[in-house]
Formats: structure tokens, sequence, C-alpha cells
């Protein structure tokens, strides 16, 4: 048997295809407890025919609820879902990592009662790799397990023949399915697997936030008879908190994830931690990391946009993997170049660093080797680089343009120590050799580097040592 929607005729279905269970709890400050839950349910059509769910206009709705419930007095017809409401008030909202959230809510539920077999949190993401973010938690488990789902799940039949697409789509703010008995539907293929793992009875909820459904929550049991109405319709009361704790780390990882992404995870940190502004900067010991493509401007001016891009995203994909499974931090990547370093915590710490970041670099050199004989095979030019290599203290924070709030800041590494790694690279052609390093870099690498001779440098007064590989290995 469905929830509401499903049990009222076609047309109230259509009422509630872009609809969302929202708690409308205005009308019940005065109320006393036992007058509640009733009043609830007697609320729940209104409550799921609101147009959307915004925290805003849902948060103060809340209160005489909240109220009830931290002074104790049963205000939702079931205890677990009560117990649930007032840690989610207390201590639930304070749990910073949504995986932990999702493992101590269930667990919440299940000691007090409520017949969980699997709880499940979906939530969307702004990354260019990933779609979603999944946490499911099952009856046994100490942890919620964490599941990344690519952009490709979106037009995978698995998504499409899916409840989570009709959610999505704003059709139906939820869905509920009996599993066992008369009143058993299986019109999405998920829910065979579900009878087949023991549940009897599902539910999904659609998050509702102002843009659009973009979370979802949906619990499951094993109960011989499903889960009770009145368990379903307190469980539906939990939707508003449980959309603005979502919504607060949703929005938290989206905004770390990001940084990640186009700051790099250094930086990203840094920002998301407060090092915000302009001139804010720290000194810190590094090995720098410098690739640059060559011959791309003639390249991209031959080559058809489309292919530009495809050409430069293989490129970095293959210098930019080895860099980071070491351990580097990929600052930015400047039209074809690439700049990363390797943050030193001590002088213990700087063989090592400077050893891996070479490890990198001969890591790239070879990727780039396979990625060109792919490209040959296709009858496309082979790429060449340039790195250069260099340790030594930089820069590290915040620069860019003041203009209130159109500021435009980059946090990056600037110093004379950016520029000789930058120059190194810039040498790579004269000298006829992929990696070029300092000695200062090439000091601690022993017999993997060789002395090629000085050189004179641009900006620097001093001819420079310069270090290649040997030539096995170029």
């Amino acid at each position: 048997m469905a929830t509401a929607p499903q049990s009222q005729p076609a047309a109230n279905e259509d009422d509630l295809s872009d609809g969302m269970p929202r708690l409308g709890t205005g009308h019940l400050s005065g109320m006393q407890p036992a007058q509640i839950s009733p009043a609830l349910r007697a609320d729940a059509k209104a409550r799921r025919q609101a147009p959307h769910l915004d925290p805003a206009i849902t948060a103060p709705s809340l209160v005489p609820l909240m109220a009830r419930a931290m002074a104790g007095e049963a205000c939702l017809g079931c205890p677990a879902v009560e117990a649930a409401f007032r840690w989610l008030l207390d201590e639930g909202r304070l749990i910073a990592d949504l995986g932990e959230f999702v493992t101590d809510l269930a667990l919440r539920l299940t000691e007090h009662g409520f017949p969980l077999l699997r709880f499940f949190v979906s939530v969307r993401t702004l990354h260019p790799q990933i779609a979603a973010i999944g946490y499911a938690w099952g009856r046994g488990d100490k942890v919620a397990k964490r599941v990344a789902r690519d952009h490709a799940v979106l037009s995978s039949q698995e998504f499409l023949s899916s409840p989570l697409r009709v959610l999505y789509q704003g059709d139906e703010p939820e869905i509920r399915r009996r599993l066992t008995g008369p009143d058993a539907r299986f019109d999405f293929p998920i829910l065979e697997d579900m009878k087949k793992a023991g549940a009897t009875d599902y539910a999904i909820f659609a998050i509702r936030l102002p843009g659009g459904v973009r979370s979802s929550v949906s619990i499951t049991t094993d109960a011989v008879d499903g889960f009770q109405d009145a368990q379903v319709e307190a469980f539906r009361t939990l939707i508003p908190l449980l959309s603005l704790v979502i919504e607060a780390r949703e929005w938290a990882y989206i905004a770390r994830s990001l940084m990640h992404v186009y700051l790099g995870q250094g930086p990203g940190d840094a920002v998301l931690s407060g090092q915000i502004q302009r001139g804010d900067a720290r000194t810190m010991a590094a090995a720098i990391w410098y690739c640059d493509l060559r011959n791309f401007t003639r390249m991209s001016n031959e080559l058809p946009r489309d292919l530009v891009i495809a050409t430069l995203n293989d490129y970095f994909d293959t210098i930019a993997k080895p860099v980071v499974e070491r351990g580097g931090e990929i600052l930015k990547f400047i039209g074809d170049a690439m700049l990363a370093i390797f943050p030193m915590n001590d002088d213990l710490d700087r063989d090592a660093k400077i050893s891996v970041a070479l490890d990198a670099a001969v890591g790239a050199l070879d990727g780039l080797r396979e990625l060109n004989e792919l490209r040959m095979a296709a009858g496309q030019e082979p790429l060449k680089v340039g790195i250069g290599l260099h340790a030594g203290s930089v820069s590290y924070g915040n620069i860019g343009a003041a203009h209130g709030e159109e500021a435009r800041l980059d946090f990056t590494v600037i110093g004379p120590a950016v520029n000789l790694a930058t120059r190194l690279e810039g040498l790579c052609p004269q000298l006829e050799q992929p990696l070029l390093a300092s000695r200062q870099f090439a000091s601690v690498c022993g017999s993997r580097l060789k002395f090629l001779g000085s050189y004179p440098v641009r900006g620097f007064d001093q001819p420079q040592d310069v270090f290649g590989l040997p030539s096995a290995l170029t």
C-alpha cells in the first residue's frame, strides 16, 4: 500500500507532482501534547502539497514542536521518531560529517524500536566528476557506506528506472511501496532486489530546497507487516528538520569539493578555514614542480577547438596523476602549463619531498610516452613537455585585485624559487631535455640526475647550475 498520494484519486496525485512533505505547525501552539500528533496527521496532505521546502519558512514553523520535544513531551506519536527528533535538535545537528550523521541517526532510530533494515541518504553535488554521493546504512553496520556516482549514472537505465528519478523530476514528493501482501507493487526494478534481500516495505522522501530536489532519504524494513502507517507518518515529520541538517552538510561538501577542484586541496582548505583576505600568506619550504606543453600555440591554431580541449585534458590527466598520487598539491593550470608543490614540514622532510617530486616527474614522462603511443597510432602528433624542478622557500597565500564585492583573488605561491622553476622549464627546448632541475633540488637526488652545466637564466644575476635526467631515462 502506498502513502496518501497513492491511495487518493488521480486528480489529487497531480496536485502533488511538485509538492514536498513540509511540517506546518504554526497552528499547533497552545495544543496539549496529546492533540499534536492527530493534528499533524490531519495536516499531512497540506504538508505534502507544499510547493517547496524553504528552510527560512520551515524552521519557524517547527518552533512549537521543538519546544515540546525538548521538554520531553510526546509530540509525534512514535517514540523512536520522537527520540530522533530530540537528538536532531541537540547533538545530531552538530555532527559535521554526513556519513557519521547518517550512521548515528539510523542507530538512534533502531535503538528505540524503529524497524529499519536499511537507511539511505542521497545528495546531489556540484562536481566535475561526481554527480551524487550516497550514504547507505544497513542493519549490523557500524558505519554507513559511502557511495559516489559519476555523471554517467544520470543517463543509466538503473537511474532512469529508479524512484530517485521520479523524485528528482519533482513528479512525486515521496514514494512508498509495500513489498508483500495484496498491496505489493514492483513498478521499479530495484524493489524486486529489495524483496529478495528480505525487505517488506520501502519509503523514499524528497528533500526539496529552493532550486529543486537535490537530496532524498529512504527507509526500508523487514518487519512482517511492514511499517505501520503511524511510523511512516511520524518519520515524515522529520523531513523538514532533516532537510535543514542535510542542506548544511550538502553545501559544506560542495564548497569543500569545489575548492579542492579549482584551487587544490591545500589552498582550498586554507580558504575554508578563513585565510581569505588579500595579503594572507605564509612562508613555507617546498619542492616546486612546473610543467609546460611544447608547441601548444601552433597546435591550438591548427586543430579544431574540441580536439584541442580533448588533447589538453589527456595531457593534464597524464601529468597530474603522478603528482597527486605522490602527495603533491596542484595549484593551478595556466593555459597549457601546470604548477604544483610538494610542501616540506621540516628539514627531515626535505629529502623525501624532493625524491617524490622527482618520482612524479619521471612518472609524468613515462605516462606521456604511453599517451604518445596511442596518439601516433591514431595518426595524431606526439606531445612534448618541459618540466622544471626546484626546492626553496615560497610565499603561499592570497594575492589579487581588491574591488569590494568584485574582488578577484588567487591562492598561489610566489617568490624567486617559483621563478627559477619556471625559468628552468624554459631552458628545456634549448638543452633538448624534457626535465631540468636546480642544484638545490638535485643535491639530494644522487645519480638520478646528472650535471649539464651552468647557464644564464633570465631574471637571475648569476648562471645557474642545471641538472637533467641520465640519457637512458630521457
